[in-house]
């Protein structure tokens, strides 16, 4: 990808208000947000409990839709597409990797992995096996294949699920506190593989509770009570052929 690639914008907010209704009092989520994301930017999003920076994380990946104002990503609005269009949109444009990982307890690592595949379509049925094991080779866990999640560590259950969001190759990788059940050397195995996905071209967005996260992305947004008060981009290069450790 060349950089003129990566500078093109990508996901876009424009004035973006989401509230909430509950117990007679409306509750503002996020405040009018205008955010700008490239292609390929590899970002950090963080913020208190309750700042609004997983609601930030679910407009930003369709899973909820805003009160009002505007969002494009991946070249479509993503406020004109009915739930229907955006399940099908959220399957082949993001992948997402949630704190508690998500796996399916009585499917195989495999089939987890394999099962985007099947509801989108996008990957030839013929294909989908074959691809599934490069991804769990990819991020070091090819041996456990077989095993159902609750025969692997929380760190290699999160490596499963990273896989599984990679599956039908999405342009954007959203993850939301991908470490935060895990001791701190296996969140970085888990981070080097999000550094691998952005020297890949990946557009990667990470909620963290880490500190630590400016020293890994290469742009951070900070969110405190639903509006940004924080926009830094470092100007550097992330860590390349970084190896996921077993």
């Amino acid at each position: 990808m060349s950089k003129n690639d990566i500078m093109r914008p990508f996901i876009n907010l424009a004035e973006v208000v989401k509230t909430y209704e509950g117990n007679g009092k409306v509750y503002s989520a996020l405040k009018g947000v205008t955010l700008s994301i490239s292609e390929g930017e590899y970002v950090g999003i963080v913020g208190r409990s309750g700042s609004g920076k997983t609601t930030l994380l679910n407009m930003l990946t369709g899973i909820d839709k805003p009160t009002s104002g505007e969002i494009s990503a991946a070249g479509r609005v993503l406020n004109s597409l009915t739930e229907d269009q955006l399940a099908v949109w959220r399957g082949r444009k993001v992948g997402i990797v949630f704190q508690f990982f998500q796996l399916l307890p009585t499917l195989t690592i495999l089939e987890n992995v394999m099962l985007p595949m099947d509801f989108c379509g996008v990957i030839p049925p013929k294909q989908r096996k074959e691809r599934a094991v490069k991804l769990l080779e990819k991020v070091g866990i090819a041996e456990h294949a077989n095993k159902l999640p609750a025969a692997l560590s929380g760190g290699e259950q999160q490596r499963a699920a990273i896989a599984r969001a990679l599956s039908n190759d999405p342009p954007i990788i959203a993850a939301d506190e991908p470490t935060g059940n895990l001791d701190s050397k296996t969140a970085e195995m888990v981070f080097a593989i999000f550094d691998n996905l952005s020297q890949e071209g990946k557009t990667i967005l990470i909620i963290s509770h880490d500190k630590d996260i400016s020293r890994r992305v290469q742009r951070t947004i900070t969110i405190t009570d639903g509006i940004i008060s924080g926009d830094i981009s470092y100007g550097r290069e992330v860590m390349q052929n970084v190896q996921p450790q077993s």
